[in-house]
């Protein structure tokens, strides 16, 4: 298997789930900051120009950090991290869900569509105006996550899992564009310094 590797939150998520699995897996580095994920190249391998992206040893490719993430998981025998049994791989699937649709999407939105502008303005329909509601509303999230985490290690319990994974790299994204941690959040914050302590962290 191949990794098609950039910058960027999303393969970061991937990186840190594949250190976490005990996994080597060769990767390539693709400028995204040079717009070459936007190229016939790498388009072939995800048609929505997007990173990363996982070469199979099929020579098919996977797209999208979730389905990558629960591919490796898979394959490998299941782990924690999505989980062992029905039950858990389901509470795994239902955070990361959570997170995605109401954090990292208008999080990450927010960004595009204000400090990422003039990054984003020829690779996609930005909505200028919104970015200051967007930025709101995963703030919103956060606090309600916040709750949610009260007498927790870890969103799913005392297990370490992808929704862990998947926010602290957003978190981490979102405190280098002026979206960080409220100290408010306590529970957010000490998560994220739960698992910013990992080796996994720096993948």
């Amino acid at each position: 298997m191949k990794l098609y590797n950039s910058i960027g939150p999303n393969p970061h998520v991937v990186r840190m789930f594949i250190a976490e699995l005990g996994l080597e897996i060769e990767t390539e580095e693709v400028d995204l900051m040079g717009g070459e994920n936007r190229r016939e190249e790498h388009l072939k391998r995800n048609p929505s120009g997007q990173m990363p992206a996982l070469e199979l040893d099929n020579g098919d490719f996977l797209a999208e950090i979730t389905v990558i993430c629960e591919y490796l998981d898979e394959i490998n025998g299941h782990s924690d991290l999505i989980g062992k049994t029905a039950e858990q791989r389901a509470e795994t699937k239902m955070w990361v869900r959570r997170i995605d649709l109401q954090i990292v999407e208008p999080l990450t939105n927010g960004f595009r569509f204000s400090e990422g502008y003039d990054l984003f303005k020829d690779r996609l329909h930005l909505i200028p105006q919104a970015s200051d509601d967007l930025k709101a509303i995963a703030q919103e999230r956060l606090k309600w996550l916040d709750e949610q985490l009260e007498g927790k290690q870890y969103i799913c319990g005392d297990r370490l899992t992808l929704a862990d994974i998947h926010l602290y790299c957003f978190l981490n994204f979102g405190a280098t564009v002026g979206q960080a941690i409220d100290p408010a959040n306590k529970n957010i914050f000490d998560l994220y310094s739960r698992i910013d302590s990992l080796e996994s962290a720096s993948a």
